[in-house]
């Protein structure tokens, strides 16, 4: 984590709190002694940034984004700062594979979005299995996250993260098929924040 992204943290937190206000329900889920793999549903452009002003800005966190965002650049200068790299969604990204797995080694969290497009509906876009490798070649636990569809301006949306869980697979490294088993997993965990959290609203 760097001291640029503290500083915007602590600048921006009181403005993004104001136009997109958003109440954080089991932060206590993410543990504060060892890195974690954070997978997120994605339903709009502003997710990233609320997930992140969710956590303690002391919090390390690195996002994996498309790289379609780093093709702008002052845009690329500023998620850089902040944190973001880039992943070729169509391809095996070789390099973000390994830039997550530094970046968790070096005890950094790591925000994905396993579904790696937005999403408004659950089961539209089928989780990539990639980010339970990255979590069992680093033996970092999964945690899901939920982040409420409502993400309008001036209206509250939650922000819910669930109990982290360690990917086991039969083999050491584990299949392609045993990664999307456990993508799939983390997503419903994910969603079923959501409607857990809606029936208590």
């Amino acid at each position: 984590m760097t001291r640029f992204y503290r500083i915007f943290h602590f600048i921006f937190f009181p403005l993004i709190w104001l136009l997109f206000p958003f109440r954080v329900h089991g932060l206590e889920n993410v543990p504060k002694d060892r890195p974690v793999v954070l997978c997120a549903n994605h339903a709009h452009a502003l997710d990233p940034v609320l997930i992140c002003m969710a956590l303690p800005r002391t919090t390390p966190v690195r996002i994996m984004g498309k790289k379609e965002l780093f093709e702008k650049p002052f845009l690329s200068w500023l998620i850089t700062k902040l944190g973001a790299f880039p992943v070729d969604r169509g391809n095996s990204d070789l390099g973000a594979v390994k830039t997550s797995i530094k970046s968790i080694k070096d005890g950094v969290n790591l925000l994905v979005f396993p579904e790696g497009t937005r999403v408004e509906h659950e089961g539209v876009a089928r989780a990539k299995g990639g980010v339970v490798m990255i979590a069992m070649r680093t033996g970092a636990p999964l945690v899901p996250v939920y982040v409420g569809k409502k993400n309008k301006m001036f209206h509250l949306t939650h922000i819910v993260f669930g109990e982290p869980f360690e990917a086991k697979t039969a083999t050491r490294h584990g299949t392609a098929e045993e990664y999307q088993e456990y993508a799939d997993e983390i997503m419903r965990r994910a969603y079923d924040l959501g409607r857990r959290w809606e029936k208590k609203a």
